[in-house]
């Protein structure tokens, strides 16, 4: 049915477009004006077709209005003029609008002349505008809930308008309705997503759990890399949380808690173990990083860089890390090789660690095309001073090849699977099982 009413619309738009009957200004729609062709064809369908009914009724006005508490709030508006007498957001008590009146029946739908209408001339506004011709219908939503109203007028009367004309505005009400429904459930939705991300970061929905990252030449865990899990409803994994995160626009708040609970580790841990937290370019640029990192021994934290996607000023990154790692801090860039965001990350922020992907891990030893990739970049480790962290280890199988090639370390659930700060305690210093 959407499909149906937006069409009409649309063709409402290419009538009105050719249509003499009322030259218009730029328009006053949603607190911008433009008339232009330009403008005007990029705008929303429910937006082109308020100002294409304006127009192909000749009416100096038209707006969708909610009512909230007693009041008329105009939500959406189209006039003639730019500084007409109705601007988005502003609204006036409903007993003294037509729009309650035309709900309740006190006054018809369709008015052609105000001024010949006892209800409408005991409203101040019949006059004071003045009001000539009126057209109103109500916008009621699925359930039936009344919305609000979507109305056009004009200071003088038109004694042409008609019964199809109307027809025409309930046409355009009933896709106005969808679409504010839409719009309706995508901000409930929102806000769940809010009230969610908000337990999180105010609560303790948020636990760091700890991987091993091993030496495979003596089964030595080295250091252990920090991995969020999340025990708020609805259990998902972390990687839709941070994107809810990221899509309210918390992601940097939850990423810099994260990093805070994980690091609380190195107090438990031996001085010779080490922590790894994974951080996005957003966080490292925009997150005080370096006052997140600070107190702590910089020499026992390496920085994943997590981010997936293009970044296109290194220099900022490199602005918040270098000074760091002149401390002691190392930066590894994750799942390197999984894509072309990892290269580039590797080639301009000059890690210490490569951490190498599970795709290239993954049945390495039986599959020569991921042994020569994975040898090529131990070996563009070795002329670059960084090592090589192979993710993923299952098998033992994999594990032997990962050493034969030369790899010196390694994680995976073959190595041990993420664990809490305990259990990861008792760990350091004997041989993973």
């Amino acid at each position: 049915m959407k499909d149906v009413l937006t069409s009409a619309a649309l063709a409402l738009v290419q009538r009105s477009s050719t249509s003499p009957v009322s030259p218009s200004a730029p328009s006053a729609f949603s607190a911008s004006s433009s008339g232009s062709p330009s403008r005007y064809s990029t705008r929303p369908p429910l937006e082109r077709g308020l100002q294409a009914i304006r127009r192909h009724l000749g009416m100096e006005v038209a707006f969708i209005s909610e009512f909230i508490d007693g009041r008329r709030v105009f939500r959406h508006v189209d006039a003639e003029a730019a500084e007409g007498p109705v601007k988005v957001g502003a609204s006036d008590p409903l007993e003294e609008s037509y729009c309650q009146r035309v709900v309740d029946g006190r006054l018809p739908e369709l008015i052609t002349d105000a001024c010949l209408n006892t209800e409408a001339l005991s409203l101040p506004a019949t006059r004071a505008l003045p009001v000539g011709a009126h057209l109103s219908v109500p916008i009621r939503l699925a359930d039936g809930q009344l919305y609000g109203t979507f109305c056009c007028f004009s200071r003088s009367a038109d004694h042409t308008l008609t019964r199809r004309d109307l027809d025409m505005m309930r046409v355009f009400a009933q896709m106005a309705a969808e679409e504010i429904q839409d719009a309706l459930a995508a901000q409930e939705a929102r806000r769940l997503v809010e009230d969610r991300i908000e337990a999180v970061c105010n609560a303790d929905g948020l636990k760091m759990v700890y991987q091993p990252i091993v030496d495979v030449r003596n089964a030595r865990v080295g250091g252990f890399e920090s991995l969020a899990r999340f025990s708020l409803q609805p259990l998902r994994s972390p990687d839709v949380w941070f994107a809810e995160a990221a899509h309210v626009g918390r992601a940097v708040e939850m990423e810099t808690k994260a990093i805070r609970l994980a690091l609380e580790a190195l107090t438990q841990l031996p001085p010779d173990i080490y922590v790894t937290v994974n951080t996005s370019p957003e966080t490292i640029v925009n997150g005080h990083f370096a006052s997140v990192l600070q107190g702590y021994p910089l020499e026992r934290i390496v920085v994943e860089v997590t981010e997936h996607q293009v970044v296109e000023r290194y220099e900022d990154i490199a602005a918040v890390m270098l000074p760091l790692q002149s401390q002691g801090l190392r930066v590894a860039i994750d799942d390197a090789g999984a894509g072309y965001a990892s290269f580039r990350h590797i080639l301009n922020l000059h890690p210490n660690i490569v951490k190498m992907d599970y795709s290239i891990t993954h049945c390495i030893d039986s599959d020569r095309s991921r042994r020569a990739l994975a040898a090529a970049m131990h070996g563009f480790a070795s002329e670059t001073g960084c090592h090589i962290v192979a993710e993923g280890v299952e098998t033992t199988a994999e594990l032997e090849t990962i050493r034969r090639l030369g790899i010196g370390r390694a994680q995976g659930y073959h190595l041990g699977r993420p664990m809490p700060l305990e259990q990861a305690q008792s760990l350091v210093g004997r041989r993973p099982h």
